[in-house]
C-alpha cells in the first residue's frame, strides 16, 4: 500500500482564526505525497488521516504530545469546572457514517465540541442520505465540504476514505473504511499501550480475532511496527488485543479471554478491545487491573482531540 499521506510541514496557524478565511487550501494528492517526504515540521500539521503508514516516531511522539495535553485539559475541566477550550470555535466538522459506530462517532463529537467547536452529523448515511438515491461519494463529499471545515468518513468500502481524501480541499478523516484501516484506532490503541506500559519499544503483542479482515488490527500493525524489538504473536504474555469476530461465526467460543486466562497471563500484561465485544471477553473479567479496554475507549477521545486541534490549527 503506498505509504505517503503524511506530515505537512504547514505554517502554524492563529489559535482564534476565522476559519473560513484563514484556513488554506489543503495540497493536491501529488503536492501532499511531495511534501511527505520533507517529514515532520517542528510544530505538526496534518493533511489528512487516512492510513496507519503516513505516521513515523516523530508524527507519533507530537501526537501523544498533544493527546497528553487534551488529557490533562478535559481533566482539568472536569475536577474544576474550568470553561471548555475554545482552539476550535467556529469550526464545523462533519461526521459522515455510512457503517454503524458507537465510541469511533460519539468521541469524534465530544472532541470536537470539547474543544470549542461544532458538528454536523449524519449517523446512517448509507440509508439516510442521497446515497441511498444513488449519489457518488465524490458528489457527497464535494458537497459537504462546502458546510464544513473537515470531514470524518466511515464507509463500507476499503479505499473510500483516499477517495474523498482526493476530492476534499479540506482535512479528511478516515473513521473506518470497510475492511481497510482504521488509523485513529491504531492511533489510540499505541498511545494505550504506552500508557499502560510505559514503553512501546520492545513489547510482545498479541492479536487475536479476524485478522485477515480485521481494519483494526491491520491499522494497529502498521503503527506498532514503527517500535523497535517488537514481536507481534497470535496469542502473547505481555499485550492482548482481542478482535471481535463477528463475521466468522463458526470461530465464536474458541478465543475467550476468561478467569482461567487471567490466572496464567503475568501481573504486567495488558488486555485491549476495541469494542463491541460478543464473547470474546467475559464480564468477570473487567475488575481486573490488567482490563484495559474501556480506558483505552476514553483515550480515544484524548486522541482525537489531539487529532482534530493538529488537523485545523496545528501545535
Amino acid at each position: 500500500m503506498a505509504a505517503a499521506r503524511a506530515t505537512l510541514p504547514l505554517p502554524r496557524l492563529p489559535v482564534h482564526p476565522s476559519p473560513r478565511s484563514h484556513l488554506k487550501p489543503f495540497p493536491s494528492l501529488s503536492a501532499r505525497r511531495s511534501s511527505a517526504a520533507a517529514g515532520v515540521a517542528a510544530s505538526l500539521r496534518l493533511g489528512d488521516v487516512i492510513e496507519a503508514q503516513q505516521f513515523d516516531r516523530g508524527a507519533l511522539t507530537e501526537i501523544f504530545e498533544v493527546a497528553r495535553e487534551m488529557d490533562a485539559l478535559e481533566r482539568g475541566t472536569t475536577c474544576r469546572g474550568a470553561g471548555r477550550s475554545r482552539v476550535l470555535e467556529g469550526y464545523l466538522m462533519a461526521t459522515l457514517f455510512y457503517e454503524p459506530s458507537t465510541r469511533t462517532r460519539l468521541s469524534f463529537e465530544a472532541a470536537m465540541r470539547r474543544l470549542g467547536g461544532e458538528v454536523l452529523t449524519t449517523e446512517n448515511a448509507r440509508e439516510f442520505s442521497s446515497a441511498a438515491k444513488g449519489e457518488t461519494l465524490e458528489d457527497t463529499i464535494r458537497t459537504v465540504e462546502g458546510y464544513s471545515d473537515i470531514i470524518v468518513l466511515r464507509h463500507f468500502e476499503s479505499g473510500a476514505a483516499r477517495r474523498a481524501a482526493a476530492t476534499a480541499d479540506i482535512p479528511v478523516i478516515n473513521a473506518g473504511d470497510g475492511p481497510g484501516q482504521h488509523p485513529t484506532q491504531a492511533l489510540l490503541d499505541v498511545y494505550t499501550i504506552e500508557r499502560e506500559i510505559g514503553t512501546l519499544d520492545g513489547i510482545k503483542l498479541g492479536l487475536v480475532g479476524d485478522l485477515a479482515n480485521g481494519r483494526t488490527v491491520r491499522s494497529l500493525a502498521y503503527l506498532i511496527a514503527k517500535y523497535q524489538n517488537i514481536k507481534i504473536y497470535f496469542v502473547s504474555p505481555d499485550v492482548v488485543k482481542m478482535k471481535r469476530i463477528d463475521l466468522y461465526e463458526a470461530a465464536r467460543g474458541k478465543y475467550i479471554v476468561d478467569k482461567k486466562v487471567l490466572d496464567v497471563l503475568p501481573k504486567h500484561a495488558v488486555i485491549m478491545h476495541p469494542l463491541p465485544r460478543l464473547d470474546e471477553i467475559t464480564v468477570d473479567v473487567d475488575s481486573d487491573p490488567r482490563a484495559a479496554y474501556f480506558r483505552q475507549a476514553k483515550n480515544g477521545l484524548y486522541i482525537r482531540m489531539a487529532l482534530l486541534k493538529l488537523l485545523l490549527v496545528g501545535r
